[in-house]
């Protein structure tokens, strides 16, 4: 670990960034020229006192979430990130991996939405990247671990999930779930991260392990999806997908489908975070 060349390089990247970037205002008496300690601490979601201690080269090794949520948070690009990554100890994640990390240019793009719901997954699933509104919407899934970071192992393992979305509902998204990793299995063929997920659901699941008999593919880029939201109750949001071009990583952004929706996401705006059941999915 290269603390000295960590600690410069954090602290450069922080005061290259202006508030406005991250969606921080950017007030008249501001004296900071980039973000200030205590907003990396916020958006990278760790403790301004860790924070403090990497730029002054007091640290331990941090771990590789940690530097994954730094890397988001400073809007690092893949080299930028990759060296992050270096100056701390640690191999970089792979391009294709598991541990792979949003984009940058698609983490910027949650900010430019502004008050849109969007979010950043893996082609399999895996929630890397929310902006508020989406956290607002449906919970913080970039936390989860294990097999409950993927979105398909959630619909079909986890009770919850029919109670959120009604019986009728969760069987359309059901199939559409096993269609598109249908394609993802193609594309990766072979990948034993495809396959081992695959195989834990088909022994996890006698729906899963049905729908996948059917052999349907179809990758999903146009969506309607309800939420039952425990505050402001039924939403109804139209879902674009947007994907890069190797398709690894999609852009996924939420519009209310009528006015009734509109009016309570606003209201769920203004009303702003409350806890919220873990590992909902999308």
């Amino acid at each position: 670990m290269q603390r000295e060349q960590l600690a410069d390089f954090l602290r450069r990247r922080r005061e290259a960034i202006r508030p406005a970037e991250v969606g921080i205002a950017d007030g008249p008496r501001r004296r900071t020229a980039g973000l200030r300690r205590e907003e990396v601490a916020m958006l990278a979601g760790m403790s301004v006192d860790y924070v403090v201690r990497l730029e002054q080269g007091r640290s331990s090794q941090p771990s590789t979430q940690l530097l994954g949520a730094l890397a988001r948070a400073l809007r690092l690009t893949d080299d930028e990130r990759s060296h992050l990554f270096h100056l701390a100890g640690h191999q970089p994640p792979p391009a294709d991996g598991i541990a792979r990390l949003a984009r940058a240019g698609l983490v910027r793009l949650l900010d430019l939405v502004g008050d849109t719901p969007a979010m950043v997954l893996s082609d399999l699933g895996e929630i890397l990247a929310q902006n508020r509104m989406s956290i607002l919407l449906s919970g913080d899934h970039t936390g989860l671990t294990g097999d409950r970071r993927y979105v398909a192992y959630r619909y079909f393992t986890d009770p919850a999930v029919r109670d959120l979305h009604g019986p009728e509902e969760w069987q359309r998204h059901a199939r559409q779930q096993v269609a598109d990793l249908r394609a993802v299995a193609g594309r990766r063929a072979g990948d034993p991260v495809v396959t081992g997920l695959i195989e834990r659901l088909r022994a996890a699941s006698d729906d899963f392990r049905r729908l996948w008999a059917e052999h349907e593919v179809a990758v999903r880029r146009v969506d309607r999806k309800t939420f039952l939201h425990p505050r402001v109750g039924r939403i109804t949001m139209d879902c674009e997908t947007l994907v890069t071009p190797d398709l690894g990583q999609q852009l996924l952004v939420l519009t209310p489908s009528d006015a009734e929706a509109r009016e309570r996401l606003e209201l769920l705006r203004v009303l702003g975070v409350e806890e919220f059941p873990a590992g909902v999915p999308r």
